[in-house]
Formats: structure tokens, C-alpha cells, sequence
């Protein structure tokens, strides 16, 4: 297996990690939901703890496919290249704050089981601060990262690397989930826009089953 072969997989199980991990770590995070969380968090510590785990792989994937990437993406456009780079690790920096929040709140929580009720409105008040942390970083983050994904999939599309139907899938996908951010930000968002969610995290996986299965289309590369 050639050195362009194995790069490709790479790339393709970063992507199923950075797509797949955050997805995961609602099964493990849900108890910062409930109405008692404080508690529920310190019930349910282990669990807290193995979705943190995700999100930092989540995190350690974000920031290590736009540097592995860049000499890739740099034959087309080394400005947009840079700008890709600069997008993943913006994000990265959001996830890595929902990592300290979440890590922040279970100290808080056993903090607050610790205190007992005489101290429970204090706890409570910054949990939530601690929870509202939480929530403008994943709102935040996903800025840097639909921003990344319409340049590295304008990239692709340019390269000829994948098939132009699946570059065209990732600019849908994450056009639509971009026109989200601003109405979030202001309290918009009922449920049924989640689905807007689908195509960008479709594409993606499609994407890394594609690399590690077939791997980059390089006798287009060099037709360019």
C-alpha cells in the first residue's frame, strides 16, 4: 500500500471520528438535561466523563485533518488552503471550550452534592452559566465549521479528488446548516430543523467510506 493510499485512510477515519464522536457523546452527556443535572451529573460521572473523552477526540480530529490536508488542498489554492486550516482550528478552539465546561460542571457538581441544599441556589446559578458556556460554543463552533466545509469542499470540487457529486453534496449540506447559525443565535430553531443537519453529516461519512475504500482521485489531480 502506497504512502498516497494510506493518507487517504487517515483522512477517512479522522472524518468518521470527527463526525461520529460528538453524535456519541449525547448518549454519555444526556444527564446535563435534566431538570436536577447537578446531581444527575455527579450520578452519573463515568458516563460524563466517557462523552468528554469523545468530544476530545472530536477535537483532536477537527485540528489534525486541515494540517494533514493542507499540502493536498495547497495545489489548488494555497490562500483557500490557509483559510481552511484557520476555519478547522477556530472550531477546534469552540469544542475545546465545551470540553472545559463540561469538565467545569462535574467539578461543580460535586461540589454541589458535597454542599448539600443549604448552598443549592448558588450551585445552580452557576451550572447554568456553566450549561449556557456549553451551549453558545456548540452554537459557535459551527460557524468555523460550515465555513471550512464550503472552501475544502470548493477545493475537492476544483481538484477533481472525489467525485464532483459528492464535493456538490458537502457545499448543499453545508450551506443549509450555515443558514442555521444566525437564526439559532436569536432563539430560532425549532426541532424540526435539525434535519437540516442531515446532508452536511451524510456527506461526510460518504466522504470517509469513500476515501478509505477508493482514496483520492490523483490521475485527475494531475491533469489540472
Amino acid at each position: 500500500m502506497d504512502s498516497n493510499r494510506k493518507t487517504a485512510i487517515l483522512f477517512g477515519v479522522l472524518f468518521i471520528i470527527a463526525t461520529l464522536a460528538p453524535m456519541l457523546s449525547i448518549v454519555f452527556i444526556g444527564s446535563i438535561y435534566d431538570a436536577d443535572y447537578l446531581a444527575a451529573v455527579a450520578a452519573n460521572e463515568n458516563q460524563v466523563l466517557m462523552g468528554i473523552l469523545l468530544l476530545l477526540a472530536m477535537t483532536a480530529s477537527i485540528v489534525a485533518i486541515p494540517i494533514l490536508m493542507f499540502p493536498v488542498l495547497k495545489k489548488q489554492s494555497e490562500s483557500l488552503a490557509l483559510g481552511y486550516v484557520g476555519a478547522r482550528i477556530f472550531e477546534g478552539f469552540f469544542s475545546a471550550v465545551n470540553v472545559l465546561s463540561l469538565l467545569s460542571l462535574l467539578s461543580l457538581s460535586r461540589e454541589f452534592v458535597k454542599a448539600g441544599a443549604s448552598t443549592a441556589s448558588f450551585f445552580q446559578t452557576s451550572g447554568a452559566l456553566v450549561l449556557a458556556g456549553f451551549d453558545w460554543g456548540s452554537m459557535m463552533l459551527d460557524f468555523p465549521f460550515t465555513i471550512g466545509a464550503l472552501v475544502f469542499n470548493y477545493l475537492l470540487y476544483k481538484s477533481k479528488l472525489i467525485p464532483r457529486w459528492l464535493s456538490v453534496l458537502g457545499l448543499i449540506g453545508a450551506a443549509l446548516w450555515l443558514s442555521t447559525v444566525p437564526l439559532r443565535m436569536f432563539g430560532v430553531f425549532p426541532a424540526s430543523m435539525e434535519i437540516l443537519a442531515l446532508p452536511i453529516a451524510a456527506q461526510e461519512m460518504i466522504f470517509a467510506v469513500w476515501l478509505i475504500v477508493k482514496g483520492f482521485n490523483l490521475r485527475q489531480e494531475k491533469k489540472i
